[in-house]
């Protein structure tokens, strides 16, 4: 948890669905400022539909998501853009416009909502990328990289307008497991040194142990969070022993 405990992300009574299908009652969880924040549930559990909710994507059947104490989920177009200016979004696949440099993916949050100069927005994309650790890839296309170098520049371009909470949707997709590492190192340097909150989806528990503050675990046959807390204290010491046997990778038997 974070020094301040002051909330950046709350979600109050948030239930989900499509049509008639209800996916997920009554969640509530707040995600403290500095903080990097996991989200973990059983396959089709709703994980990347809570995160789509939270980013504004979605609209939830009833419960509010507030980002810095202002409602999204009754805003109107005006204030959703403000409140998203907030957040920065790296999607499962990275989602960069093959079409384009490295430089030009991360200039285009900077061309859609600042007035800089075409230099200053390049300057402040090189800088996001060096932070990323790409500096000197600029004019590379994403063909041309590696797929951790590719989640690399999609965080870049979330850090693009220096929003102070970032949304992740499973960096660690698809990469072997020392790419997955550094990934790691990544948003823990990124935490540190720019004192980032991260909400991140992610299936991974060898990164959930490594990186992860706080957590929530959704559980699909509930419909329900089923569980809230530190990785460690909820692996050992959680109530619920379909928790537990989860997080130990363990086969569970009602």
């Amino acid at each position: 948890m974070s020094e301040s405990n002051h909330v950046v992300v709350s979600v109050r009574n948030l239930s989900m669905g499509f049509g008639d299908e209800t996916l997920m009652s009554d969640i509530s969880f707040d995600v403290y400022s500095g903080e990097i924040f996991v989200i973990l549930g059983n396959s089709g559990s709703g994980k990347s539909t809570l995160l789509k909710h939270m980013m504004g994507l979605y609209s939830p059947v009833s419960g509010q998501i507030l980002i810095n104490g202002q409602d999204l989920t009754g805003a109107d177009e005006s204030q959703r853009m403000n409140i998203l200016r907030e957040i920065g979004i790296s999607y499962q696949s990275g989602a960069l416009f093959g079409s384009m440099t490295l430089l030009e993916n991360v200039r285009l949050p900077l061309e859609e909502f600042t007035s800089l100069s075409r230099p200053a927005m390049d300057l402040v994309s090189r800088i996001k990328l060096f932070q990323v650790g790409l500096l000197g890839y600029e004019n590379h296309m994403p063909s041309e990289l590696s797929g951790g170098m590719q989640k690399r520049a999609a965080i870049a371009r979330a850090m693009a307008l220096d929003p102070a909470i970032l949304f992740l949707d499973e960096p660690s997709a698809g990469l072997d497991p020392i790419t997955s590492l550094e990934l790691d190192e990544l948003i823990l340097n990124l935490s540190r040194s720019l004192r980032l909150t991260f909400v991140i989806v992610t299936h991974e528990l060898s990164s959930i142990f490594k990186i992860g503050q706080r957590m929530i675990i959704l559980d699909k046959k509930r419909k329900a969070l089923a569980a809230r807390g530190t990785p460690q204290d909820l692996r050992l010491n959680s109530p619920d022993p379909w928790v537990r046997s989860f997080l130990n990778r363990e086969p569970f038997n009602d």
